[in-house]
């Protein structure tokens, strides 16, 4: 088994089966190419060439943008050919969430190939010099990996919140945590990954933070997305996540990063420096370079 099999899965990239979506010279998407001959319907919002699709350049403003895009999003689900609207919106960048040129509903996200944001918390606890750390079961209903193992709180920001805000109410929602306790959350960095799935590229951004709590402290779901919550020798979990595949996969990253960065995975690993490079291969970044 090993750690660097996590890595590889999250990403398993062949940009020879996308079509990259631009807006003004930025590349700010990539389409599958069947979606992207479903998309040329719209001459209005998109423009097809030989170098790929471009958003319309008729189309100047955040909002006159992000309403097109709906409208054709909202015609995709009227045809049977999407399968939902979540009323969660997405930015889109060409970069950073600070340089966003529109919106689009998060279901859409993988469809669209967009670069996503999350935010994926460790929450822990040191008693006697060993470390545990909280696990969340992600509840079976959930419409993705259902059942599986989680950070004991991960979400997505969408469109209209700040860092910060975002990672209170995740907080809160996911693990009952207060806004105080939430505050004192270490920033730690950001892992990145791309992948091909079944929708079409998904391109993530994860920014991770710790947060020692006090042993005392129990978190409890409180929006119906988490069934339980473990508390877990971190060195337990170390041999999870080498043995198994029981995390979300992009959880086994953020899980990864921890091990690196508290020394339970050193220098003398046979994959350390793999490891280490792997876990943000897409921040170098392909994404400006097409």
């Amino acid at each position: 088994m090993g750690f660097l099999r996590h890595i590889e899965r999250c990403n398993r990239h062949n940009p020879g089966d996308f079509v990259p979506f631009f807006e003004g010279g930025r590349l700010i998407g990539r389409f599958r190419h069947p979606f992207a001959e479903r998309l040329a319907a719209w001459p209005e919002v998109f423009r097809v060439d030989s170098d790929g699709m471009w958003l319309n350049g008729a189309l100047k403003e955040y909002g006159e943008r992000s309403r097109a895009l709906g409208q054709v999003l909202e015609a995709l689900v009227g045809a049977g050919e999407h399968p939902y609207i979540l009323g969660e919106a997405y930015p889109i960048t060409p970069a950073g969430r600070g340089e966003a040129l529109c919106e689009i509903d998060r279901s859409a996200a993988s469809l669209f190939g967009i670069r996503t944001f999350g935010q994926h918390l460790n929450g822990y606890v040191v008693e006697g010099g060993e470390f545990f750390m909280w696990v969340a079961k992600r509840a079976t209903d959930r419409r993705t990996y259902p059942g599986m193992l989680d950070q004991m709180v991960a979400g997505g920001i969408p469109a209209g919140l700040s860092l910060g805000e975002n990672l209170r109410k995740e907080c809160w929602e996911e693990a009952g945590i207060p806004a105080e306790m939430v505050d004192k959350a270490v920033p730690v960095g950001a892992l990145s990954y791309n992948v091909d799935n079944a929708k079409g590229y998904k391109y993530d951004v994860l920014y991770c933070y710790d947060l020692e709590l006090p042993a005392d402290f129990s978190p409890r779901c409180t929006d119906g997305e988490v069934d339980e919550f473990r508390l877990e020798p971190v060195r337990d979990l170390m041999e999870r996540v080498l043995e198994t595949d029981q995390f979300k996969p992009n959880c086994n990253l953020v899980v990864i990063d921890f091990l690196l960065r508290r020394g339970f995975i050193g220098p003398e690993h046979d994959e350390y420096l793999d490891l280490v490079t792997g876990l943000r291969p897409a921040m170098a970044n392909p994404w400006r370079d097409n």
